[in-house]
């Protein structure tokens, strides 16, 4: 699989739209769980401290691979809540990059090996990221978590907690590691415009 911008604009576009619009989330109200439409897989409406923003779905030609979740912090949605639409995706980015940590969860859909998992999210991130030793490290991490479960199967969760450390990856709720210096690179995977 590769992660290209089908992801990045479906999970901006779920984010943003009603974010900038005012009806996903208002600063003031309690979020709620969401289900991706494409695939039916729930996400809670927290994660630790962190607030859910939206969900999208990765596909691979008809096959829905996965869907994701962006949880970030209150400070990202307050800085996009008076953001003009025309605006919303450049805001949205700058404040997720700033903000002390987002995580993205993917839940798999459909069983895809480890090599290749671990191949295509580091494939997406290269790009973006100005270390290639990092990339690395963040493949190796992907690869050695899922792994050890011999493949991403259908229910397999990967959670990338993104922060000024790096990139913090689990697997099923397992720490595998940390790769370090790619917290913008990571995010812009599902937040920039390519």
């Amino acid at each position: 699989i590769k992660q290209r911008s089908t992801m990045a604009k479906t999970i901006t576009i779920l984010s943003l739209l009603g974010a900038a619009l005012g009806s996903f989330y208002s600063v003031d109200a309690a979020a709620a769980a969401l289900v991706d439409s494409a695939t039916k897989i729930n996400f809670e409406d927290k994660l630790g401290d962190l607030s859910l923003f939206g969900v999208g779905v990765r596909k691979k030609g008809p096959i829905k691979v996965y869907s994701v979740a962006m949880y970030s912090g209150e400070d990202a949605k307050e800085s996009i809540a008076s953001t003009p639409k025309s605006d919303a995706l450049s805001t949205l980015s700058k404040s997720i990059t700033a903000s002390n940590e987002t995580s993205f969860v993917l839940k798999m859909n459909f069983k895809v090996g480890a090599e290749k998992m671990a191949a295509a999210i580091a494939e997406s991130v290269n790009p973006r990221a100005s270390n290639k030793a990092q990339v690395e490290t963040l493949k190796k991490l992907i690869l050695d978590g899922v792994a050890a479960k011999g493949a991403a199967t259908p229910g397999t969760t990967l959670q990338f907690d993104c922060s000024d450390e790096g990139v913090k990856v689990s697997v099923d709720g397992n720490e595998i590691g940390v790769a370090p210096g790619l917290k913008e690179a990571f995010c812009e995977v599902y937040l920039d415009d390519k």
